[in-house]
């Protein structure tokens, strides 16, 4: 069998019903559509959430809130987490180790659960009690900067392009 020789099997398409042809098509006169009234007519669809006219549900209630575009959201890592890892624990390790998956703005460490071993930490920020908890465990806690975002690059260049 070739592809030139392919057709649909018996019965898989049907014509379409021609509407509006005849009271002999069983569709004649009204074309199924009933009597009169909006959706009678042609041109009758609206829109979603549409109520005949009467102020739709989504225009009466208020609007409220915002979405931050500049909102910063880092991974979290508890304390207890880190202790099967050893050395300098840094977004890469953590992510090799299957903790974050490094699809965010950073890496921040939460104080929850205890550390047994010294670890250097490596991170974009730390809350109080975490690095309490690491300093207690004899390691270490080093701030990195986190990534610059698109919207800081842009704000440094509006910046270098006033002095100018």
């Amino acid at each position: 069998m070739s592809l030139s020789k392919l057709k649909a099997p018996k019965g898989a398409n049907r014509e379409r019903t021609r509407v509006g042809r005849g009271q002999g098509s069983g569709l004649g006169k009204t074309a199924g559509r009933g009597g009169k009234g909006q959706k009678a007519r042609s041109g009758n669809m609206h829109f979603e959430g549409f109520e005949g006219g009467q102020m739709p549900l989504q225009r009466r209630l208020p609007k409220f809130g915002f979405k931050n575009v500049f909102r910063r959201e880092f991974e979290e890592v508890k304390v207890g987490d880190l202790d099967g890892l050893s050395g300098v624990v840094d977004p890469a390790a953590l992510k090799g180790a299957g903790l974050v998956r490094g699809n965010r703005d950073g890496v921040v460490v939460l104080g929850g659960g205890e550390l047994k071993s010294a670890v250097t930490v490596k991170v974009h920020r730390v809350t109080a009690g975490a690095r309490a908890a690491i300093e207690k465990a004899g390691g270490t806690v080093e701030l990195i900067p986190a990534p610059v975002t698109m919207y800081e690059k842009a704000k440094a260049a509006r910046k270098a392009q006033a002095k100018k």
